[in-house]
């Protein structure tokens, strides 16, 4: 939690983390014969997690293409904190090679037949975008040797501090993957206010590696 009792963004996404590790482990489909890497996340906290002390998490597949398959997330609180939560994980063998999903039956009949895309959708920062180092420490890493995932998060709960959207209020954050980052990396930060919007890129010698955007949740217009 941050100093006024809110669950932060990187504390989400760990709970997300544990709890698909754990899922996989138990059906057959976690490590050392099934690697899985997250391509792109949304996370909406519709109900931001103040006065909680206690959360329950529900996860199911939510897509499927060849090499690729969604996994949904609904987190809620003890006192009226909810987080939705819709991501795609690309599949890889134990060579850490892209493998085709065959056999999926234990997931395959959640998804409804609904198709997972690979496709990055956010745009990267424009003009005027600030830069900053970002520097990396050696507990960031995983097992893989690349930047855990609720280490961008960590980033991007920094970069929201003074900026257009109001953490404690209703938001909604995306993050997309390009290519990992690893600790010898020199990462910067580039960051980008657009109205009641932030972007933040993940920049090593020039290249974007991932793309993050945090705007604020409004409630949908009545028809």
């Amino acid at each position: 939690m941050d100093e006024r009792g809110r669950l932060r963004l990187d504390a989400v996404a760990r709970f997300l983390q544990d709890v698909a590790i754990e899922d996989v482990s138990e059906t057959g489909w976690g490590t050392p014969d099934h690697l899985w890497f997250v391509r792109r996340i949304r996370i909406e906290v519709r109900e931001p997690f103040l006065s909680d002390r206690a959360v329950e998490l529900v996860t199911w597949c939510s897509s499927l293409a060849a090499i690729a398959a969604g996994r949904r997330w609904s987190v809620t609180g003890d006192a009226g904190g909810r987080v939705e939560v819709d991501s795609v994980w690309v599949h890889l063998g134990p060579d850490q090679r892209p493998a085709r999903i065959e056999g999926f039956d234990v997931y395959a009949a959640a998804t409804g037949g609904r198709p997972a895309s690979t496709r990055l959708e956010l745009p990267l920062p424009g003009d005027g975008a600030v830069r900053r180092p970002w520097p990396l420490r050696a507990s960031d890493v995983d097992l893989h040797g690349h930047v855990n995932n609720a280490v961008y998060w960590q980033a991007v709960e920094d970069a929201l501090r003074g900026g257009p959207v109001d953490p404690p209020g209703p938001l909604v954050a995306e993050l997309e993957y390009r290519d990992p980052v690893d600790l010898a990396d020199r990462l910067e930060l580039v960051t980008a206010a657009d109205g009641d919007a932030l972007t933040i890129g993940f920049g090593v010698d020039g290249d974007v590696r991932a793309v993050a955007r945090v705007a604020t949740l409004h409630p949908p217009r009545p028809r």
